[in-house]
């Protein structure tokens, strides 16, 4: 049945043995792999170009608009979606209590007063945590019943170095739990990406399935259509759950979960247009507009880092102390003055942080145009928690004498062993002062 069906994350993880990363740094990586996300609606609109089956529908902004097109659809069925980039919408709830992101509808009616509680509102699921995200439109659709349900992916495989495409029988079920509890029930299929995905590929993906006899054509004609956005749209990921056979035998892609490589945004205009900011995280979004990777973690010790690699290297040292690291915030090249006062802006903006540990080497930047960056940061925003430097590089000397010569509570060191140890010491100090209720300066001694 159309619009019941949970959205799962994507597959890619779910669906290999990968083992589990020892430390945060690790995990960090592959968050860091950026892809846009678009909405269920537009996605549904990009397949529908493409000639691949997708139910009627259309997106509403308001109630007014939802009632509208609910009538236009004159159908008595039809299911109503909250546009939230998360799985689990179907079973998420709503900040003002209304249950289920994904509902049956039967009237214009009800279409304008499900859409009056959703737009405006943050959606709960389990993938969102319990701040929610939130719900800037619906998509309203007619509701069709499927004979079969299959689930069909593609993305991109490190282990064959190519396309991949994942499917079974399965489909409107959570992929992960099928994966970990009926592995058979997965067909892998790697394709060449100098040859695509051929007829033969397609039928006999089709069949393994189980679609009927009468739409294996068409079935088959749908994973072709599937493949060709997928390269021709630089696609990191084409998630249809389910991919359905309806009761009059029509081959209808019920869900889509699509995925862009950022890295293609250059020659993807319009898709990169079709971004919505406010499903992601309002931190992250400021960073990205500055020139900084950013990432918020569960720790406490906030990292100002150039590089990924370096930034990797870090977190990992700190984890080996001892501490728990509040971030992934890699500045590049560009560890300008600018830049530094705003990397330090959105680590201490989360109140958990109770020490910074700056890391950089200077390369591209000289090591004393740091030290006057950090220095100046620190001064213009009296900052009350410890920093620890360390700078490798260019002008490394002339940079530790700046600092030393500040008078600011800049606490410099060359060995990233020693460093990491005194950063996860005063975080640790800092933690018991607050707990306490204790000056920070008077606990350190300084």
């Amino acid at each position: 049945m159309f619009g019941l069906a949970r959205a799962s994350r994507p597959v890619g993880a779910a669906l290999k043995n990968a083992s589990t990363a020892p430390f945060r740094a690790q995990n960090v990586l592959k968050q860091q792999t950026r892809a846009l996300s678009i909405h269920e609606y537009l996605s549904a609109r990009l397949l529908k170009s493409y000639g691949i089956g997708v139910p009627n529908g259309d997106f509403a902004r308001n109630a007014e608009e939802a009632e509208e097109i609910a009538k236009k659809l004159g159908n008595e069925d039809m299911v109503i979606k909250a546009q939230v980039l998360a799985g689990g919408r179907g079973k998420g709830t709503f900040e003002n209590g209304l249950k289920g992101g994904v509902r049956v509808i039967y009237s214009a009616t009800e279409a304008k007063m499900f859409a009056g509680q959703m737009i405006g509102q943050k959606l709960i699921t389990k993938q969102t945590g319990a701040q929610g995200r939130l719900c800037t439109g619906v998509y309203i659709v007619e509701r069709k019943f499927a004979r079969r349900e299959f689930y069909l992916a593609i993305l991109m495989d490190r282990a064959t170095q190519g396309p991949v495409i994942v499917a079974s029988s399965q489909g409107g079920m959570d992929i992960e739990a099928v994966a970990k509890e009926n592995p058979e029930a997965i067909i892998t299929t790697p394709i060449d990406i100098h040859v695509g995905v051929t007829t033969e590929t397609a039928v006999k993906i089709a069949r393994e399935l189980g679609f009927s006899e009468q739409c294996i054509d068409e079935a088959a004609d749908t994973i072709k259509k599937l493949y060709k956005v997928f390269i021709e749209k630089d696609a990191t990921q084409i998630e249809i759950n389910p991919l359905s056979e309806t009761n009059d035998h029509l081959v209808l892609a019920m869900d889509a979960k699509l995925g862009f490589d950022d890295n293609a945004e250059f020659r993807q205009k319009e898709i990169f247009s079709w971004r919505d900011k406010t499903q992601e995280d309002p931190d992250e979004v400021v960073a990205a507009d500055a020139g900084l990777n950013f990432i918020k973690l569960d720790g406490d010790i906030g990292c100002l880092v150039n590089g990924a690699g370096l930034a990797m290297a870090t977190m990992d040292i700190i984890k080996l102390n001892g501490g728990e690291p509040a971030n992934f915030l890699d500045c590049g090249g560009g560890a300008t003055s600018e830049a530094i006062q705003k990397a330090f802006g959105l680590i201490t903006k989360d109140p958990k942080v109770t020490a910074i540990f700056v890391n950089i080497f200077g390369g591209i930047v000289r090591c004393d145009a740091i030290a006057k960056g950090l220095i100046a940061t620190v001064e213009n925003m009296n900052l009350r928690i410890p920093i620890v430097c360390r700078l490798q590089g260019t002008n490394m000397e002339a940079a530790q004498k700046l600092i030393n010569d500040s008078g600011l509570k800049i606490f410099s060191f060359d060995d990233l062993q020693a460093a990491a140890e005194k950063a996860v010491q005063f975080s640790k100090i800092v933690k018991t002062a607050r707990d306490i209720d204790v000056g920070v300066e008077f606990t350190l001694g300084i």
